[in-house]
């Protein structure tokens, strides 16, 4: 069973938060401010932490250095643009605004616990005839290497890590966004194209399906 530490001193989303995860099977921990969250840190295992900002004591900036090599959710009423760069380049794997939908909540969770899972185990995502390795930005097809931009190697690995699952267009963008700001919704198209071409360049098939009106999903595809 995973844990996942909420650490937010709105006692109101504190327990909705706890209500919905203990449903979905997570077993999880509570910190109510900065002070309490690091010793929550330092006595007790978790496998991701659910991160508030406006904490009393210690803010949650404060607290997200100490948090280490755990995947950090940012849950904020921050919405200023810096806000958000500042705490993804200082640690954290993501970042939602409050008020947020629960659902989109449980799949981000998702993602980032299979993210560091696959971290863990290898530094090689692999689907189909696909491999990327994550450490070296590198992809090969039935072990032929092929060349990525970098908005094409964003995409592929978003792809990757949910093979199977449709991603919504503006969540795609959304999720890149950081690494690759030449991506736009205009340009989204074109990139996708360009990344099929070159897939099927080397395997004769196109493991990236188009979902109509929704955005992309990834399919395994083996020669």
């Amino acid at each position: 069973m995973k844990t996942i530490a909420i650490i937010d001193d709105d006692i109101h989303i504190g327990d909705m938060l706890e209500e919905i995860l203990t449903k979905e099977g997570y077993s999880v921990l509570r910190a109510y401010s900065g002070t309490e969250a690091l010793y929550l840190l330092s006595n007790k295992k978790m496998d991701l932490v659910l991160l508030d900002l406006m904490l009393p004591g210690l803010s949650g900036e404060e607290v997200l250095p100490h948090i280490g090599k755990i995947p950090v959710i940012v849950l904020s009423a921050k919405v200023d643009v810096q806000d958000k760069v500042n705490l993804l380049l200082g640690g954290a794997a993501d970042y939602m605004t409050k008020p947020f939908d629960t659902k989109e909540l449980l799949a981000r969770i998702t993602v980032q616990l299979r993210r560091a899972e696959q971290h863990g185990q290898s530094g090689v995502l692999s689907v189909g005839d696909l491999a990327l390795d994550t450490e070296t930005f590198s992809l090969t097809v039935q072990g032929q290497a092929v060349k990525l931009t970098r908005t094409e190697y964003a995409i592929l690995k978003l792809l990757m890590e949910n093979p199977r699952q449709v991603i919504a267009k503006s969540v795609l963008l959304d999720r890149i966004s950081m690494d690759t700001p030449d991506c736009t919704q205009r340009s989204l198209k074109q990139h996708i194209s360009n990344l099929r071409k070159k897939l099927q360049a080397v395997s004769g098939g196109d493991p990236i399906e188009t979902v109509w009106g929704i955005g992309f999903r990834l399919t395994e595809q083996k020669s």
